[in-house]
């Protein structure tokens, strides 16, 4: 009793709102602190692309430290090639992820459709626990399916379909469209979460008052499901562009193999390997400065966009 008298002459004193204020403030300062923490605080690093810099070497010891100037940024420069295949790859599966887009929305408005409450929370969990799926576990099983021995291998030699050499996950030619597969296949299910969502929002009257005007199931959906979560999808949308370098490491490193290396090393991954296998971590650092560079480029971009399609930004 004590404790509620004395929230109750709080909110008195500050007032009601302002005390719900500095409530939702409060919790979201964890989440503010882990922003800081690894958005802004690693930008520190980048002064380390102006120094020939070794993992080992003490935080900011700039005397133990050889200062090359621009050196790394000519080197992005002079290694243009390789580091346009990594876009090149980055910028595909990134693409490709782009039309797969559609593939949420489409699955959100089918869900909403299920009428069994049972056979509804089976399918939602069906298609949202791959999410929860590591990339190694996954890897685990693309192998047992698409290696040499794999069972999809096997199973093309039974029907006399010669399988690829390497098998499906040494195919250089398909490796774009098994990751791409593979991603659909993990993501789908999460991201429709935010459509079944908006598809709950819509005013359930205008239903009624189409099926009184006679229309029909398909109708229904395409004249009020999908205008109504449309403002969505292009928001949504429109993050993913200002993403789109920002594809993943985790699902890259585990698929990556020399066979595939041409067409799967992407920006984060090549950022990875420069810095920790090659150990040139300056330049890895100007790699990451390059790609962020190019991210708040895209970010305005679709800021931009938005303002034109929608009439108000995203950011």
């Amino acid at each position: 009793m004590s404790v509620k008298k004395s929230e109750t002459a709080l909110a008195e004193r500050i007032g009601r709102k302002k005390l719900r204020g500095i409530k939702y403030l409060l919790l979201a300062v964890p989440f503010l602190i882990y922003v800081f923490a690894f958005s802004y605080v690693p930008l520190v690093g980048w002064i380390y692309s102006v120094f020939d810099y070794k993992i080992g070497q003490k935080f900011l010891d700039f005397g133990s430290m050889v200062f090359v100037g621009l050196g790394n940024f000519q080197k992005l420069f002079t290694e243009r090639s390789e580091v346009l295949r990594v876009l090149r790859n980055t910028l595909a599966l990134s693409a490709l992820g782009l039309l797969a887009t559609p593939v949420p929305v489409v699955f959100a408005i089918m869900f909403n459709e299920i009428k069994n409450s049972k056979f509804k929370k089976i399918v939602q969990t069906a298609t949202t626990l791959p999410n929860f799926i590591s990339w190694i576990i996954v890897y685990g099983v693309a192998f047992a399916f698409f290696s040499v021995n794999g069972f999809v291998s096997v199973l093309m030699q039974k029907i006399g379909i010669q399988p690829p050499v390497m098998g499906i996950l040494g195919d250089v030619d398909h490796t774009w469209v098994l990751q791409w597969i593979l991603g659909i296949w993990k993501s789908f299910g999460w991201s429709a979460i935010i459509y079944i969502a908006a598809i709950t929002g819509i005013d359930s009257e205008l239903y009624d008052a189409a099926k009184v005007d006679g229309a029909n199931k398909i109708q229904s959906i395409l004249h009020i499901t999908i205008p109504g979560i449309m403002p969505t999808y292009v928001v949504m949308f429109l993050l993913a562009v200002s993403n789109i370098l920002s594809n993943g490491f985790d699902q890259y490193f585990m698929f990556y193999n020399p066979m595939v290396a041409d067409k799967i090393e992407v920006l984060d991954y090549y950022v990875y390997k420069v810095g920790f296998y090659i150990n040139d971590y300056s330049y890895s650092i100007t790699l990451g400065m390059l790609k962020s560079i190019l991210g708040i480029v895209l970010l305005f971009t679709a800021n931009a966009l938005s303002k034109k399609i929608r009439g108000e930004s995203i950011v």
